[in-house]
């Protein structure tokens, strides 16, 4: 069953090219120009990714976020045509999952999706990695601290299994980045930094374990 995508960008003739290639590339694509009709369309489909302007006419692409992560965790890939970093950063702190700056060649808008939609880490045999009183289940991509269901974005989870996977591992900045992002990310580590701090908010007192090597990056750690 191909997967489905909710183009939500105003510029038509960019919509229609980026519609183009993911329909070329197997998706199935919904399309809206504003951000009211982009939540009509999420309610009224199930959607697996949506790829979000920042500059919309009724509603922008920080309040859709907002609003759609309110109620689901699904894959937000944000496009902005703007260099001012603080735009990006704060679509991370509204649970933004990856970003493409205008104007982006159709082949990295592709790349961005397939590794939003695919899995990029090589699963374990098991299916669930634990620590502490943490609980991650990768066939249904769910949290529980304490057995009580906690909702983390896409990118959170990737974080906390990667570092599940490495337990005890000091894994440095960079080393993250390239797991999560993969080696064609251009952002910096402040992406990095936000997504670490959205999931440290969610754990709440079981973010204890994720501990910061200072000038070396982070590592998961099994606490008394």
């Amino acid at each position: 069953m191909p997967k489905t995508i909710l183009v939500v960008e105003d510029q038509q003739v960019l919509r229609e090219i980026m519609k183009e290639y993911l329909i070329d590339d197997g998706y199935q694509v919904l399309e809206a120009g504003d951000g009211s009709r982009a939540l009509e369309l999420f309610q009224e489909h199930e959607v697996d990714l949506i790829i979000l302007d920042i500059m919309l006419p009724e509603l922008d692409g920080w309040s859709v976020c907002r609003r759609i992560r309110k109620h689901s965790n699904v894959p937000i890939l944000m496009l902005t045509s703007r260099s001012d970093e603080d735009d990006t950063l704060l679509g991370f702190e509204l649970g933004a999952d990856d970003y493409v700056i205008k104007p982006c060649s159709p082949p990295i808008l592709l790349a961005r999706t397939r590794r939003l939609l695919g899995n990029r880490q090589i699963l374990d045999s098991a299916d669930t990695l634990s620590g502490g009183r943490i609980t991650l289940h990768l066939p249904s991509r769910t949290v529980t601290l304490d057995g009580k269901p906690c909702s983390l974005t896409h990118t959170e989870f990737e974080i906390l299994a990667c570092l599940l996977r490495n337990k005890g591992i000091i894994l440095t900045r960079e080393q993250l980045i390239t797991k999560i992002w993969g080696f064609d990310f251009d952002g910096d580590d402040r992406t990095l930094s936000s997504h670490i701090r959205n999931l440290r908010s969610k754990l709440d007192e079981h973010a204890a374990h994720i501990v910061t090597v200072i000038r070396s990056g982070y590592k998961f750690e099994d606490l008394p």
